[in-house]
């Protein structure tokens, strides 16, 4: 079959990676996909699309005819550490590690991909996703090659630096970057995280009803991997007459029910929301960097 690559995935990689390194990986893909589905013995049933943002994914059947999913991600992307992440927890609270294909090629449970989180009522899918990702909260497998919470946001910190002499910009980028330091100058825990935990990252399954998906693991405290979820759904908080209070409530609920310290949550959320409202304006993704400004200003 073919392997077309999903518009998303063209894109995704071409922002954050660079238009050469994701056009040439993109264009081994092909060949890539025939040698993992030969190498683990796969029938190949259909791409996903849109699919995921940094990686190909196609259902598969394994050679005992039962459903699965291929997953083939580009080596910059360094899949080698979510497939570290999920054979550590071993399909506790996350979809479970089968086999690999290859370089960068993992084979995972089936889940059921059009059915995330994301479908249900705000509030249930706020209460489910807690108790998805307290599970992935573990400690980390000894001498893991996982990142750290402050040696990833140093990296981020540094690409907003420009924004600082930018007017529109400058404040929020100050405050964001403030509170990084003041948040990695005192962690209080080091743990297993997600990375990029969200709403849109927790697939129905039938194994268990809600298990996470693609991991970006590093190491640190949990409110870092909860502030990404805070801002679920942020273009309808933006479009809500009462979208700032209704963000500090969710700041406060989620930080409560997962016994969580309010304010280095809200510092977290500040400090991400800030972070991808100024890549997605280095993007030129105008709309998308308002919304997520004007959500870090209700901080």
């Amino acid at each position: 079959m073919g392997f077309e690559p999903p518009q998303r995935l063209v894109r995704t990689l071409g922002e954050t990676y660079g238009d050469a390194a994701a056009a040439e990986w993109l264009g081994k893909l092909p060949e890539l996909a025939d040698e993992a589905l030969d190498r683990a013995s796969l029938d190949a049933e259909r791409v996903m699309a849109p699919g995921g943002r940094s990686s190909l994914v196609v259902l598969v059947r394994r050679p005992d005819g039962s459903p699965a999913a291929l997953k083939i991600a580009p080596p910059f992307t360094r899949p080698g550490l979510e497939r570290d992440a999920l054979a550590h927890w071993n399909g506790w609270g996350a979809v479970q590690l089968l086999d690999e294909a290859g370089t960068g090629a993992l084979v995972l449970e089936r889940l059921h991909p059009e059915v995330s989180l994301r479908s249900l009522p705000e509030a249930k899918a706020l209460l489910e996703a807690a108790g998805t990702v307290r599970k992935l909260w573990v400690e980390p497998p000894a001498e893991h090659g996982f990142q750290t919470v402050t040696e990833r946001t140093a990296h981020q910190a540094e690409a907003m630096r420009p924004y600082l002499s930018d007017a529109p910009t400058a404040a929020l980028t100050a405050a964001a970057l403030t509170a990084r330091e003041e948040l990695v100058a005192a962690s209080p825990e080091s743990l297993l995280l997600h990375g990029n935990f969200r709403q849109g990252k927790v697939l129905a399954g039938d194994r268990a009803p809600w298990l996470a998906v693609g991991p970006e693991p590093l190491v640190g405290e949990r409110a870092y991997d909860l502030a990404r979820l805070v801002r679920d759904r942020v273009e309808d908080l933006v479009a809500a007459s009462s979208g700032a209070s209704a963000a500090r409530r969710r700041v406060n609920k989620l930080a409560d029910s997962l016994d969580l310290d309010r304010e280095r949550l809200r510092g977290w959320t500040l400090f991400r929301a800030v972070e991808s409202g100024t890549r997605a304006l280095t993007a030129g993704r105008r709309q998308d960097a308002e919304l997520l400004l004007e959500f870090a200003s209700w901080l």
